[in-house]
């Protein structure tokens, strides 16, 4: 026998440390030790010479046992087990000899990269058979390798004296118990299991049919082929025989991450009058108009069919499509404890399977419509009818069955184009995306109120960047809000459907005394903002792109302090080019002249997710992968956009912004890495490079970050979060999330004293913009405000009327207050001014 394994790269990829996946069962060994690598190929070879001992029913994964009896699992992607072979296919099959380098499994990248948690794809020694782990060549995590590269090294066992490890003693309990996991018994499960023999020092043992099987054993466990519903009979010998079945009984009868979740939290009390909806201020603002109800336009499909036995074949094709999306989403959203979503995930897969449904489509179908225009006027029926019962818990589904109308149309048709919107109009929709946003944006709405949504989300923030008053989070009383006239008041957060004529006159009144404020801020806007104690603060503003930097820059703006790259990535099918985020980079340092831009590094995670980058599906996703995280797992997305920044001119206006830093170690690596591609391009000047502080770690470690940093920047939105422990994405919190919690502040002031002398502090999250939080951020000695470019004068102006060295005074004592609302209440009083001036 060999005196050493070397164990190949079964893919060309990008290493990752075991305890760098996103996957604890991975991560903390549970399966065994190892190492993984993000694929860049669409094959995984055999990583060794050996023999296929098991392969996934769902084709995700093979385990090979070498000539010395060490068994390796290769493990396509994360999750993958889900996909139920979708986009896999296997080479091999069991009992099977391989040579090093064969291939093992072909999969379709773009399909399971958009399907699965992610494509990282571990390699673990899941039974060592006494082999040791001796090193994991000079490769780190990070570093490229080549398929067929030694990327692990493996010593023989010393000579055994041929004695077997004692058998556990004890009694013995036996218990039957029926399979309930959904993708059967894999490799998640079956380390569980492993885990629980060792944990209860018992011997486990499983028998199906003829077949027993001990749990120590990774690949025989999953070689069992046991898939939901199937009866097992576990034998458990030792002391502790009986909770080891019980541990065991619980994990193999109850559905995987089907954990009880809390319920959803009541929406915020306003304090709204007879006739008025109260909602989340997300976008400040006055507005006077009709009500108007956004309704999404359906995918464009044509009208008549060709061939109705080819309609109805492409009708099946399109519903399993929506079907297999359906269940990959229910299954991710089953596994986060998501179960408000997975609900109407379940409903929406009960309407697809309706078999009524189907036929009416092929009746439509026959009499010679195409597929798409079948599926339209059949769900049309179905949701007049459920209309016309008049029953509101039927009527309530029509929402569902119009998304699963939208769905299956996507198959059969191209995009629709957005809906015509009465200029002037209170737009009400339950949730916009993004991309909807901004096209409804275009045609000059007077505001927009939303039933669900956050005032942190990418629609709050373009609502902000834009101007227009937004309030969210209003709940399902706005979906039957009518009126020809409506006022909304998005600086108290509420909604009057149908005012009278003096409330309508007064408002307009408010409205117009704004305005001619606005022009009177806007007049001196491009002035410097002067304090009047003399601290000169820049007001710089929060842009998605190099059309917001035009705005900007028109506003008065000192400079762009928060350039949010991630917009340039969403609502598309791949990441953006090099060249195409240069262009749009470009195109910011452009509109501003010369001023400072500052563009924040992909920060993708928690709220901001992308189809083409499935991140993780985690129980608390805002402490998951995200920011700078990032770069760990996807590190060549993360190098084209430093890449693209490092191509733009001049250098001397742009700075990069880390996102999600915790430590100095993250500013380091990520320094050296610029300094690399600099290299690389032969760029001898870098631009300046800073942090967010978003987490309290960074914010205690201002000090150490600030001597290495070229400027902070604190990003208050998730400081907040962070801080109090509260989802900013959660309304329920929405009341109690507020900066002014004398801890937040006290963060704040720790970042501003370490910084001290050593580089300028920034603000770029929502407080910024408050009237009442920036008067204190001032005063706790911030150096830069940025804002969205519509509050740039007002800022300016408001700047000018504070006396910071006053303020200062009062700060010891506000810090000692109880809570937010109690320093709210108190900075309120002594600036006498209205909390939304």
């Amino acid at each position: 026998m060999a005196s050493s394994l070397d164990i190949l790269a079964p893919v060309d990829g990008v290493l990752v440390a075991l305890d760098a996946v996103p996957d604890p069962v991975f991560a903390e060994g549970t399966l065994g030790d190892g190492l993984a690598i993000d694929p860049l190929g669409d094959t995984l070879h055999a990583p060794c010479d050996g023999e296929i001992v098991h392969c996934a029913r769902t084709a995700h994964a093979v385990t090979l046992r070498s000539a010395g009896g060490v068994e390796l699992l290769v493990h396509l992607g994360l999750d993958t087990v889900n996909l139920e072979g979708a986009g896999l296919e296997l080479l091999v099959e069991v009992g099977q000899r391989v040579a090093a380098g064969a291939p093992l499994l072909r999969f379709d990248a773009d399909q399971v990269a958009q399907q699965a948690m992610s494509l990282i794809t571990p390699l673990i020694i899941a039974e060592p058979a006494g082999w040791r782990l001796t090193s994991r060549d000079a490769q780190r995590s990070g570093d490229s390798v080549r398929q067929g590269e030694t990327i692990m090294r493996l010593e023989a066992p010393l000579e055994t004296t041929g004695v077997d490890t004692p058998a556990a003693s004890g009694p013995q309990a036996t218990r039957e118990v029926t399979l309930a996991l959904e993708a059967g018994l894999h490799a998640r499960p079956a380390a569980r299991l492993r885990a629980i023999a060792h944990e209860q020092n018992v011997e486990l043992e499983l028998v199906h049919g003829e077949t027993h099987v001990e749990a120590r054993s990774l690949s025989r466990l999953m070689n069992m082929g046991l898939v939901e519903g199937d009866r097992v009979t576990l034998i458990a010998r030792g002391e502790r025989a009986t909770a080891a079945l019980d541990a065991a009984e619980r994990l193999l009868s109850e559905a995987e991450a089907d954990d009880p979740v809390a319920s959803a939290a009541e929406l915020p009390t306003a304090e709204a009058g007879a006739g008025q909806l109260a909602g989340l201020v997300a976008s400040q603002g006055l507005a006077v108009g009709p009500l108007h109800h956004y309704v999404a336009a359906l995918p464009t499909v044509p009208q008549a069919g060709d061939d109705p036995a080819r309609e109805r074949v492409a009708l099946g094709e399109a519903l399993e499509s929506v079907g297999h999306s359906l269940k990959t989403a229910l299954a991710q959203a089953k596994r986060s404890a998501r179960r408000s979503e997975a609900e109407i995930l379940e409903a929406h897969l009960a309407w697809l399977d309706d078999p009524a449904l189907r036929e009416a489509a092929e009746g439509y179908i026959d009499s010679g419509r195409s597929a798409g225009q079948a599926w339209k006027d059949a769900l049309d029926d179905e949701a007049a009818r459920l209309q016309a019962t008049g029953n509101k818990l039927l009527a309530a589904r029509v929402a569902d069955l119009r998304d699963l109308q939208r769905q299956v149309m996507a198959c059969l048709g191209s995009a629709p184009s957005a809906p015509e919107v009465p200029a002037d109009a209170i737009v009400i929709a339950d949730d916009l995306t993004p991309s909807e946003l901004t096209a409804l944006v275009a045609q000059h709405p007077a505001g927009i109120c939303l039933m669900a949504g956050g005032t942190t989300s990418h629609v709050a923030i373009l609502a902000r960047a834009r101007g227009v008053p937004c309030l969210v989070a209003m709940g399902a009383a706005l979906e039957s809000a009518e009126g020809e006239m409506a006022i909304l008041d998005a600086e108290r957060g509420l909604l009057e459907p149908q005012p009278d004529s003096a409330s309508l006159e007064a408002m307009r009144t408010r409205i117009a005394e704004r305005e001619q404020a606005r022009g009177a801020a806007r007049a001196s806007a491009s002035q410097p903002a002067t304090t009047r104690d003399g601290r000169t603060i820049e007001v710089c503003a929060n842009v998605a792109g190099g059309a917001e930097a035009l705005i900007a820059a028109q506003e008065g703006a000192d400079g762009i302090g928060l350039l949010r790259s991630e917009f340039l990535f969403l609502d598309r099918d791949s990441a953006p080019s090099v060249d195409e985020q240069r262009d749009e980079y470009q195109a910011a340092l452009d509109a501003l002249g010369g001023k400072p831009v500052i563009v924040r590094t992909l920060d993708i995670g928690a709220d901001k997710q992308l189809d083409y980058l499935p991140l993780p599906s985690v129980a608390n996703p805002a402490l998951g992968v995200r920011g700078i995280r990032l770069w760990a797992s996807h590190t060549e997305l993360l190098n084209s956009q430093l890449r693209a920044l490092l191509a733009l001119e001049p250098l001397d206006s742009l700075r990069i912004m880390l996102p999600m830093v915790s430590g100095v170690g993250e500013l380091r690596a990520l320094r050296q890495r610029l300094e690399t591609l600099a290299g690389e391009l032969g760029v001898s000047r870098l631009p300046q490079l800073g942090v967010m502080i978003e987490v309290p770690s960074a914010a205690l470690c201002a000090a150490s970050l600030a001597a290495e940093a070229d400027f902070l920047s604190i990003g208050t939105n998730d400081l907040t979060q962070y801080t109090l422990a509260m989802d900013r994405e959660d309304p329920g919190l929405a009341a109690q999330l507020d900066v002014l919690h004398p801890a937040v502040l006290r963060l704040i002031k720790t970042t501003v004293e370490g910084a001290a002398g050593r580089c300028p502090v920034g603000v770029c999250g929502a407080a910024a913009g408050d009237p009442l939080a920036l008067a204190v951020l001032v005063a706790l000695g911030v150096d830069e405000l940025s804002v969205e470019p519509s509050r740039v004068p007002a800022v300016k102006a408001a700047l000018r009327e504070l006396d910071a060295a006053a303020l200062a005074e009062q700060l010891p004592t506000w810090l000692e207050l109880d809570d937010g609302a109690a320093v709210r209440e108190r900075v309120k009083t002594w600036l006498e001014v209205p909390v939304a001036a």
